[in-house]
């Protein structure tokens, strides 16, 4: 076993670990969504000033009209304590996503275009963020949603990032929900390579970009996602995969 999960904890244990602290919402009703609106506004605006603060106290864009939030609660506390949206273009309108903006200059169109797919069928990640409670670890002051080499081997005692895992894998499990095939995320290079590492088939399609720091934007295939996650993904993807349908199905029209 390679150094990079020689010090997870066994398989079996994973997913249940996962379904006994967390829970990942999608953000359906009026309410969640505000829940989403106020903890970016808390992450984005209060914490690391990437957006100006709101009157308020709800961090809301263009986008959100036509996104679907996801949440992620800590069972023990019944605290959300992370959020995140994804973003497909609105039906009859061609509408750039975020990153089809923030990257125009920088975008490789050949890489992108070699995974037909029609514009409905494609996403984007955005507003990514975990309360500063969970993310105060020395150098992820600064970061709305941190992943590092010690949350898996080196440390004395590493510890499984369930909580940044499960917002994405949630996505993905929003996207096979919503027949998305391409979805994009503009992250931190380091953040990229660290879930490249976990399991996550990423092909970075963009130059750097400055956009509150160096970031790259990456690409995933989901269905290439979903069949390539390692054996220590793949029980928390069946977790969350069955949060996030149930969710659905509850909400869904008689």
């Amino acid at each position: 076993m390679d150094d990079l999960h020689s010090n997870l904890p066994p398989v079996s244990a994973i997913g249940e670990g996962f379904r006994s602290r967390f829970e990942v919402i999608p953000a359906l009703t009026d309410a969640l969504k505000d829940q989403t609106y106020r903890m970016r506004h808390s992450v984005y605006c209060s914490d690391l000033g990437f957006e100006d603060l709101r009157a308020n106290g709800r961090e809301i864009d263009e986008y959100d009209s036509y996104a679907t939030g996801l949440l992620i609660r800590h069972i023990a506390s019944a605290e959300f304590i992370g959020c995140a949206r994804l973003i497909q273009p609105r039906s009859g309108f061609k509408d750039p996503l975020p990153f089809e903006s923030t990257c125009a200059r920088t975008l490789n169109r050949e890489l992108i275009d070699t995974y037909p797919a029609a514009r409905h069928q494609i996403a984007e990640i955005s507003r990514l963020a975990i309360v500063s409670k969970f993310r105060r670890r020395k150098g992820e002051a600064d970061s709305p949603a941190p992943l590092g080499q010690s949350d898996f081997a080196g440390a004395p005692r590493p510890r499984f990032p369930y909580v940044l895992l499960g917002l994405y894998l949630g996505i993905v499990a929003l996207g096979e929900l919503q027949g998305v095939e391409k979805l994009f995320l503009l992250t931190e290079p380091r953040l990229a390579a660290h879930l490249t590492k976990v399991g996550f088939e990423l092909h970075q399609v963009s130059g750097p970009v400055e956009h509150r720091g160096v970031r790259v934007l990456s690409m995933a295939i989901v269905s290439r996602v979903i069949s390539g996650l390692s054996q220590h993904l793949r029980p928390v993807y069946d977790v969350v995969r069955a949060q996030v349908f149930e969710a659905h199905q509850a909400t869904a029209p008689l």
